[in-house]
């Protein structure tokens, strides 16, 4: 992926409403549009959000042809990385004031999320820039983590299926996890270590409840001295 490219920009980010009307975005129905020029006005930008989806457009005032060499990703030159640098700054200045994180989606990770808020009062941290899609929960009072978030491919993490899920690793006694492991349901954590850690997938095949109870046994361990 381009990292120059609006997808690359935004993604895992989802757009507020009143923080792109704020920052002058125009609403059309559901779409908001966003027109100014950069590069000392040589060119115009324009940014469409639809849905979570983000579109742009540049062109160049003075033909009025549209200039696509910035997203070319072997294309080379100073006026090209001058238009580059340009068009990132004002993306990204976008992406910062007008957009949230919301690199996950299923209910079951929402509703952890919500959990830990309401009885820790701790929010998950996005630790990683290149990596939008992981966050942790960490414990308040020392700092270690009780839980970690992911969107990966589900071979990747060890899980029958196609496509992208999100997985929740939690700390486990290791006889514990002995007894618990079916490698379907709940598997040795992924990029955590084996021993400590389990990997519970946050599709369905656990009741909230018990990945809320999961969770809150991972918490305790987090505190326990070593």
């Amino acid at each position: 992926m381009n990292e120059y490219s609006a997808e690359h920009i935004f993604r895992a980010l989802e757009p507020v409403a009143e923080k792109l009307e704020r920052y002058g975005f125009r609403a059309e129905g559901d779409v908001y549009r966003y027109a100014r020029e950069i590069l000392g006005g040589q060119f115009l930008l324009t940014v469409t959000v639809r849905g979570g989806g983000v579109e742009t457009s540049l062109v160049d005032t003075l033909t009025g042809d549209p200039y696509t060499l910035h997203l070319v990703e072997d294309a080379e030159g100073v006026f090209v990385g001058s238009v580059r640098q340009a068009y990132a700054e004002a993306l990204g200045e976008i992406a910062a004031r007008c957009f949230e994180r919301g690199a996950f989606s299923e209910a079951q990770t929402k509703a952890v999320f919500d959990f830990a808020l309401r009885e820790y009062g701790e929010e998950p941290e996005y630790l990683w820039e290149k990596l939008p899609d992981c966050a942790v929960l960490r414990r308040r009072d020392n700092a270690k983590w009780y839980a970690a978030f992911m969107r990966v491919a589900r071979s990747r993490a060890g899980l029958a299926g196609e496509g992208e899920t999100e997985i929740l690793d939690v700390r486990m006694e290791p006889e514990e996890l002995d007894r618990l492991c079916d490698g379907k349901r709940i598997l040795r954590g992924y990029h955590m270590n084996k021993r400590h850690w389990a990997t519970l997938p946050l599709d369905g095949v656990h009741e909230t409840d018990a990945l809320l109870s999961f969770l809150a046994e991972s918490r305790r361990l987090a505190a326990k001295k070593k």
